[in-house]
């Protein structure tokens, strides 16, 4: 071994979702969604002015920051930006976990959180999800450095009511609580209602999933001015021009369309329950899915076996190989006319 490799920060890496090159699949694995971004973003960008790509972005975005204080009607003081939600949490953790106490997350959530946790030491524990996947709020009473939680919860696509969740940050006000709300918009009440009334609540989401832009990376929270104050004087120790133009540009024109964004939200929503009823009479169990995508186990089949079967038809659904979920399947919900073939593959290999 060579010497200068004792100093090196060795962690295991996070492993996204299969991205396969090759065209003609359906591709429910990695909780993308399945239609294009309004109008408004294709016409920002083909008229977006590529001669100021010659000068450095605004380094606090200033317009993306000012269009979601607007859109969410809070302070521009309260919303920090990043390349992806992925890079805002992963920011926060550098900014917000530092005590020698360990941070708390569910046995079964994101896996980038242990990853994140391991690259900047922070010790944690992981409070085991009850059998039906929902949190025990009591196991979060106890003393710890800081807290994450998704909300709905990702792989089990679980949503704990409000009420629990401000349960959890009542009792820990004295730490930073994040919600990490990648998949809200297709699901219930926001913890956004709650940063008025909690200084210590930072609420993570994204543009990935229900805005149609995972390829551009555009993540955002918000919080208490302080919260924001913090990790904006991270960033900028860091990088201070996260966010380029073309980005910012396209975030802006993403959010004059809410019209059209309530109405592919409302058609992945109905895609998602049809397919729970379908899947139902093909003998799978799952979560009561508020997110887009299902989490579903088969009551005689295996998941693995399944998870292979369907991908020699060039249908890639996720199966994570780990504890308590090793017979679970996490299905992205796709075009109606996509899921109708993954069923109609499912039939079939299922002999239906």
């Amino acid at each position: 071994m060579m010497a200068w490799q004792d100093n090196v920060r060795n962690v295991v890496p996070y492993e996204p979702g299969e991205q396969p090159e090759c065209k003609n699949i359906i591709k429910l694995n990695t909780n993308e969604n399945p239609y294009p971004p309004t109008d408004k973003v294709k016409n920002a960008i083909k008229n977006f002015d590529t001669d100021t790509l010659r000068l450095y972005p605004n380094p606090k975005a200033a317009d993306l920051v000012r269009a979601l204080a607007d859109y969410y009607q809070v302070e521009e003081e309260e919303v920090f930006v990043g390349v992806g939600s992925d890079d805002v949490i992963g920011m926060a953790f550098l900014t917000f976990f530092n005590s020698n106490k360990p941070i708390l997350f569910p046995d079964i959530t994101y896996s980038f959180y242990s990853v994140w946790a391991d690259l900047y030491q922070i010790p944690y524990e992981r409070p085991p999800l009850d059998d039906n996947f929902k949190l025990v709020k009591e196991d979060y009473y106890k003393e710890n450095g800081g807290i994450i939680i998704p909300n709905p919860n990702a792989p089990t696509a679980v949503y704990e009511n409000l009420s629990v969740i401000e349960d959890i940050i009542s009792h820990n006000r004295d730490v930073v609580v994040i919600i990490d709300e990648a998949y809200i918009d297709f699901a219930g009440k926001s913890s956004g209602e709650l940063i008025s009334k909690y200084d210590n609540l930072l609420v993570v989401q994204t543009y990935s999933k229900s805005r149609s832009m995972a390829g551009i990376r555009i993540g955002y929270a918000m919080g208490n001015k302080q919260l924001i104050h913090y990790l904006n004087a991270v960033k900028n120790s860091y990088n201070s021009y996260t966010m380029n133009r073309t980005a910012i540009t396209a975030g802006v024109a993403s959010l004059q369309d809410k019209e059209y964004f309530e109405f592919m939200i409302d058609k992945v929503i109905h895609t998602r329950e049809r397919i729970k009823k379908e899947l139902s009479q093909l003998g799978f169990t799952f979560t009561d899915s508020q997110a887009n995508f299902i989490f579903a186990s088969h009551r005689k089949v295996l998941a693995k076996d399944i998870f292979e079967a369907l991908r020699k038809e060039e249908i890639y659904v996720r199966y994570f190989d780990s504890k308590r979920i090793d017979n679970y399947l996490r299905i992205s919900i796709g075009t109606d006319q996509e899921m109708d073939l993954f069923i109609k593959a499912l039939k079939q290999y299922l002999n239906m």
